[in-house]
């Protein structure tokens, strides 16, 4: 068993260090390893809220032309061209959303989702019925 604690000398001399110490901001806790780096609150530059918009809207031009293709997409290679367009408008969601994250932009930060949401459907839609998910099995490469 422990020795029994005298908490009024300890809480006495608790009091004694709050007393010494300056009034003024907490020190910051010094932490082990790499701080991860703080993202900007700075408002952003006229250059780069364009080219984060550049990035949304050609990732949004890319998801609207995807379902304007013109050739057919049932199997073989021009499946597999299809699955690498649909892939891209994934890709090019993501970019732009991590983009616009970064400089706070919410409404290209939400457009940037629908795109990247739509690329996933894209590819949902081919990918699923071949690999025995849906009722109606397809094949990738042609007969």
């Amino acid at each position: 068993m422990s020795p029994e604690r005298d908490w009024d000398k300890e809480l006495a001399d608790i009091d004694k260090v709050i007393a010494r110490t300056p009034a003024g901001p907490a020190p910051v806790p010094a932490t082990q390893g790499k701080a991860a780096p703080a993202l900007p609150s700075a408002p952003v530059g006229r250059k780069a809220a364009f080219a984060t918009w550049l990035r949304v809207l050609l990732g949004a031009l890319l998801a609207v032309g995807m379902t304007q293709w013109p050739y057919g997409h049932g199997c073989g290679i021009s499946l597999f061209l299809y699955v690498g367009a649909a892939a891209s408008v994934v890709v090019a969601g993501l970019w732009s959303s991590v983009s616009s994250w970064r400089r706070r932009m919410g409404l290209a930060h939400s457009l940037a989702l629908v795109v990247t949401l739509w690329g996933m459907v894209l590819l949902a839609r081919e990918v699923l019925p071949r690999t025995g998910y849906a009722k109606q099995a397809l094949h990738w490469t042609c007969p």
